[in-house]
């Protein structure tokens, strides 16, 4: 289940209730008068099934709604209620299969910001890789996959192909260049410094590393893995379970081949900086690849699968 929370000015209240009230799958709907400050108005209050949110935005944004009021979706873990039952009965298909564009798309925008906290972890991430080469652990290089946060800008640059939000694209791409280039900017500086101390030298790049030469020896598994782990990236960030990015994240060696290519840059092997690069490029390449096929497959889909839309919408479309 999913509520729904619509603030609106008092005028347009009875619009908003009859979309909701003609919308299959609502467990309880409820209206708060004048209970709104901004915008001064009412607030409308309703759960209904997931499989049904997707149509009810869309009917509400056809009436403006987005623009002069507000429209707040939230997850329901537990409902207890015959009524939520039934809901989810009315509504047509599965609920966790279900897609709301609109969630996909905030959340894409809101993972496409550059921020002091992405480029944290994505710097401590390159940080703790380029020390699991150091020491061939691949217990480190693993935990630099997992906090690793870069598949959020990839995401968002995939959802923006497919809906054309150029602004997210730009924000995004902007985001990754500049997150990698500082993340792989400091990695560099303090493996010069460790260099300099003697710390580290040449030869722990060209020896044998078992746990860890996979990741500066890219070749078709490489973009097999990536391209596989980017539909199940995207499949976590339009479906309701997000346990899957766990997943992608330590199986796609982006992380791993920026702080290789650190080490290399301060070391001066080029073989290694070419190697790195190429594993970066393979890994980026087939994951926006991935992601975006898959959107694409995902909105034919279901442009074939009934929706639960208002009943006066489906007149409309009808007619």
């Amino acid at each position: 289940m999913q509520h729904l929370q619509v603030s609106v000015p008092a005028e347009h209240t009875d619009e908003v209730l009859g979309v909701l009230r003609e919308s299959p799958g609502l467990s309880c709907l409820a209206v708060l008068r004048g209970a709104s400050e901004r915008p001064a108005g009412d607030v409308v209050l309703a759960d209904a099934a997931r499989e049904s949110v997707d149509g009810i935005v869309d009917a509400l944004r056809q009436l403006d709604v987005d623009s002069y009021g507000t429209i707040s979706i939230t997850n329901v873990d537990t409902s207890v209620s015959a009524a939520a039952e039934q809901a989810e009965l009315d509504a047509p298909g599965e609920g966790q299969d279900a897609v709301i564009w609109e969630q996909v798309v905030r959340t894409a925008d809101d993972q496409s910001r550059l921020s002091w906290t992405f480029l944290g972890f994505l710097t401590i991430a390159s940080l703790i890789a380029s020390i699991g080469i150091v020491l061939d652990s691949a217990v480190l290089v693993i935990g630099a996959m997992v906090l690793g946060p870069e598949f959020g800008p990839i995401a968002a640059l995939c959802v923006a192909a497919v809906h054309g939000r150029h602004h997210i694209a730009r924000r995004a791409a902007s985001s990754f260049g500049i997150g990698f280039s500082v993340a792989i900017a400091v990695t560099t500086m303090l493996a010069l410094i460790s260099r300099w101390l003697g710390w580290i030298n040449d030869d722990m790049l060209t020896a044998q590393r078992p746990a860890t030469g996979f990741i500066t020896e890219p070749d078709k598994w490489s973009f097999i893995v990536a391209f596989v782990a980017g539909i199940a990236g995207v499949l976590a960030l339009t479906s309701s379970k997000s346990g899957g990015l766990v997943g992608v994240f330590i199986s796609v060696t982006t992380v791993p081949a920026a702080g290789n290519l650190a080490l290399a840059i301060a070391l001066g092997n080029g073989g290694e900086i070419g190697r790195s690069l190429t594993q970066l490029g393979i890994n980026v390449a087939a994951l926006l690849l991935a992601g975006t096929l898959t959107l694409v497959v995902q909105k034919l889909v279901w442009r074939h699968v009934p929706r639960a839309r208002p009943r006066s919408q489906r007149r409309t479309i009808r007619s």
